[in-house]
């Protein structure tokens, strides 16, 4: 723009992101000296943002706005914020004789207008879902950018190649929040049979800030340690199976199933057990079926048993769209304090400890030691007492007939309870002997 002598050299819209810094341009084509600057955000009225006079004065009425080093005039604002955003004027006053030195130099007063736009990266972004089986339904939202976000949706095979997802059906929604913006769109993903897939992920591309953000969804599928392909009637596939008693729980790999118990893996005669599974990390979300012997199965997390009488051992499948396991797992029945055997079965790791401490080896030698001694003195007493009596020791004696009288005898029962409450969420009946065939 030439504005009598001088021609200005500005842009009509300047860009900035928040935290940032913001460059207003404003330069002169020629320099000539500067009688005074000043620049102003205009609004309701002009607010002064700088002033500068090179005589004396260099303010910023701003704190955060000072002079560009680049050409002295332009204008720099940092760190930027969104309230920065408007229409700013740059006035320059400069003396100017028109090129004849024997005229006194006057005050010519220039000046431009241009426009401030600040951008802002998404503040949040976080995907949901819901699974049904094969059926996904995922949700990604991003928060708080100007202008709003696009979103593509991508998929990774196990070998690290990503492809765009076409022709999703989806749902997209842009939200106005204050001066920025919330955008959530939402796909439906159908897993096919066997398809191999490592992750879904939301990409949000915020081109006016070059921001891109990526949010994943892992799949992964229900794993045991130790595992055996086995044949079980029940399944038409093999499966992999393995039992508690070969889990270790140590073992980094995501998605390994655990399973619980409460009161613990041993209990007393009669008593009720809880069993939980779970699998860290597994998605999408795996189903939980539980049987034993060949009982019709009862799906669901936990697995109460009432009443138990005997040892058996139940099973439980995991399964999601990836795969599928199956874990046996025995619970025992024991006469003595079981809590001793069941502190270890709370923090819900799939195994069995043994607390029981034995005996050091040379406490054990001496124990028996100490009897073949006691055992040699009572016999060699008996011995001599015998030799010197005469008599015989193991002489049969005539004992008094002993008579029981029904009155006062105790009653003892071995019979098993006759009533017995069992919870619709309760396994019972035969033992099951029949094993898995490998």
């Amino acid at each position: 723009t030439l504005i009598g002598t001088v021609d200005l050299k500005y842009d009509d819209v300047s860009y900035a992101t928040v935290h940032q810094s913001a460059f207003l341009r404003c330069g002169m084509m020629p320099v000539q000296p500067i009688k005074e600057l000043w620049w102003f955000k205009i609004g309701a009225s002009e607010e002064r943002v700088y002033y500068y006079d090179p005589t004396s004065v260099d303010a910023a009425l701003m704190k955060r706005a000072r002079r560009s080093s680049r050409d002295n005039t332009s204008l720099e604002i940092h760190p930027t914020h969104l309230s920065d955003e408007g229409e700013y004027k740059c006035r320059i006053v400069v003396w100017d004789n028109t090129g004849n030195s024997t005229e006194p130099s006057v005050p010519i007063s220039k000046e431009a207008r241009m426009m401030l736009k600040v951008n802002v990266p998404p503040e949040k972004v976080e995907i949901t879902h819901l699974t049904s089986g094969r059926n996904l339904s995922l949700r990604c939202k991003s928060e708080g950018a100007k202008p709003p976000v696009d979103i593509l949706w991508t998929k990774t095979s196990p070998d690290g190649v990503e492809t765009e997802i076409p022709d999703l059906p989806k749902v997209r929604e842009i939200e106005p929040a204050g001066e920025l913006y919330d955008t959530a769109e939402q796909i439906f993903y159908q897993l096919q049979e066997n398809e191999m897939i490592a992750k879904i992920s939301c990409v949000v591309r915020h081109h006016n800030t070059n921001t891109t953000i990526y949010k994943n969804i892992t799949f992964v599928s229900p794993a045991i340690q130790n595992a055996l392909k086995v044949t079980m009637q029940r399944f038409a596939e093999p499966v992999l199976y393995s039992s508690i008693e070969n889990q270790d729980g140590q073992d980094s790999k995501t998605g390994l199933v655990k399973i619980s118990a409460d009161p613990g893996f041993k209990v007393l005669y009669n008593t009720s057990v809880t069993l939980r599974a779970s699998a860290p990390g597994v998605f999408p979300e795996p189903r939980y079926l539980w049987w034993v012997g060949d009982q019709t199965g009862i799906a669901g997390r936990e697995l109460h048993i009432d009443n138990l009488e005997e040892d058996k051992s139940y099973y439980v499948l995991a399964e999601n769209p990836l795969g599928r396991v199956v874990l046996e797992v025995p619970v025992h029945i024991t006469t003595s304090d079981y809590s001793q055997w069941n502190d270890s079965s709370r923090d819900g790791d799939a195994m069995v400890n043994d607390t029981t401490e034995g005996l050091d080896t040379g406490a054990i030698i001496g124990i028996v030691i100490g009897a073949l001694i006691a055992v040699f003195f009572i016999g060699f007493a008996v011995w001599y007492w015998t030799i010197r009596d005469g008599t015989h020791v193991f002489s049969p004696k005539k004992e008094k007939p002993h008579t029981i009288d029904e009155e006062t005898v105790p009653f003892r029962s071995t019979d098993k309870p006759l009533l017995r409450t069992i919870s619709t969420q309760t396994l019972e009946g035969r033992r099951s002997r029949r094993e898995p065939s490998i």
